[in-house]
């Protein structure tokens, strides 16, 4: 999955929690999310407008942010609601990383069909 296929359908899934998400379409909208964050960060520092914009910005992208960390959890065979550990300080962070990291459940899992396609593994992309 490439970068604008990743963030494409992030937004078309933009609050659809059922399903699973490929590690690549997690990671690349992490990178798209961070990166806009940082950019209307350093714009806010110098104009009140930019702090408005970027209010407005993280709002309107929390819920794609935690459909697609739901979505991701689903791949690798964990409940969404193990996206709570995260409010764990530290710990939980690094608990999510791992499993964000972890390659997709091969074949069909309770949350439907592998998103790599028949049998799953592979690459990291």
């Amino acid at each position: 999955m490439s970068f604008t296929d990743a963030i494409q359908s992030c937004f078309n899934n933009y609050a659809n929690f059922n399903g699973r998400a490929r590690r690549s379409e997690y990671w690349y909208f992490f990178l798209f999310y961070a990166v806009i964050s940082i950019v209307l960060s350093a714009l806010a520092r110098n104009s009140s407008i930019f702090s408005f914009i970027s209010g407005i910005v993280s709002l309107a992208l929390l819920i794609p942010n935690l459909a697609v960390s739901v979505r991701r959890l689903h791949d690798i065979g964990r409940s969404g609601w193990y996206y709570l550990i995260s409010f764990i300080p530290v710990v939980g962070q690094i608990i999510m990383i791992v499993w964000f990291c972890q390659d997709s459940v091969p074949g069909t899992n309770m949350y439907g069909m592998n998103p790599k396609g028949i049998g799953g593994g592979g690459a990291f992309l």
